[in-house]
């Protein structure tokens, strides 16, 4: 018997959503819309929401978890425990969602809709009935295999969370990024699953940055987000910052590295191929018929 349950969390609740995504993180490239560096990006926010959603299953095994000292007399009795099925969270109009690999798919889609309102016309990871696939804008899964690295990448430190941030501001247009918000998602749960480089010009400038986000030993990470200043590309900077971010996380056990970008965007995956990672599938979203 079993009851699909749906909690919000708010940023310093997220620990168990992520001590699950970490245990369904597979060695190569992650197979659901999640990585727990995709909820550590998100936590940059004060105001940040996650959901998990858990099923409360019934144990009958005697005695299973039953306390050491009332073992004998709980022979045959049942317990109750409330095990993950899956993490999720609306990254603006998508749901995001990562499930466990023997979840009932149809029945997170149900519990979801109430979530999917007119505006929330997609999903990433979630097959919803009565949607379609978006096969007009796929997204590429890259994966890196470790190797021997040379890059120019520096990991960041308190004294460059400044430039980090001009970084990625001058790398994504309407980007409104402080070094406040980095040090909140350092400060976060999962702040120390992130590994962060940066790269400068030769007069020190800022040039490009990467974080890398460690899923856990022999399970594969994740670069997110990944920038070059709009004034600086064209000069390798952004590929050392992902090779060096690559690099840290393999130094601390990563079996791969991740990364993914709309199908679109030429230029990104340019970058990804020349710092030696491959395709190693495509992603759809799914779309609400007339929605998006």
């Amino acid at each position: 018997m079993a009851s699909l349950s749906r909690h919000r969390l708010s940023p310093a609740d997220t620990g168990p959503a992520l001590r699950a995504l970490r245990a369904w993180t597979p060695p190569d490239a992650p197979s659901g819309s999640l990585h727990p560096g995709d909820v550590g990006w998100l936590l940059r926010r004060d105001d940040a929401t996650v959901f998990l959603w858990t099923d409360a299953r019934t144990d009958t095994r005697a005695g299973a978890r039953a306390d050491a000292q009332t073992s004998a007399r709980a022979e045959g009795a049942t317990t109750t425990t409330a095990a993950p099925v899956a993490v999720g969270f609306l990254d603006g109009p998508v749901l995001r969602v990562t499930a466990a690999p023997d979840a009932d798919l149809g029945a997170l889609a149900a519990d979801a809709e109430d979530l999917l309102v007119p505006g929330n016309d997609a999903t990433d990871g979630l097959p919803v009935p009565g949607w379609e696939p978006d096969t007009e804008e796929p997204w590429l899964v890259f994966s890196w295999t470790p190797e021997p690295v040379s890059s120019r990448a520096v990991l960041v430190t308190e004294s460059d969370t400044a430039d980090r941030a001009l970084v990625h501001r001058a790398a994504f247009t309407g980007s409104t990024l402080t070094a406040d918000h980095w040090r909140t998602m350092r400060k976060s749960p999962a702040g120390h699953l992130a590994v962060e480089t940066l790269v400068r010009t030769p007069a020190g400038e800022p040039a490009a940055a990467a974080t890398g986000w460690f899923g856990g030993t022999g399970r594969c990470g994740l670069l997110e987000p990944v920038g070059t200043h709009a004034d600086h590309r064209g000069h390798g900077y952004g590929r050392d910052a992902v090779r060096g971010a690559c690099a840290a996380l393999a130094d601390r056990g990563a079996s791969a590295v991740a990364v993914l970008t709309p199908a679109s965007n030429e230029a990104a995956a340019a970058l990804y191929r020349s710092a030696g990672f491959t395709v190693v599938r495509e992603n759809l979203d799914w779309t609400r018929p007339g929605g998006m």
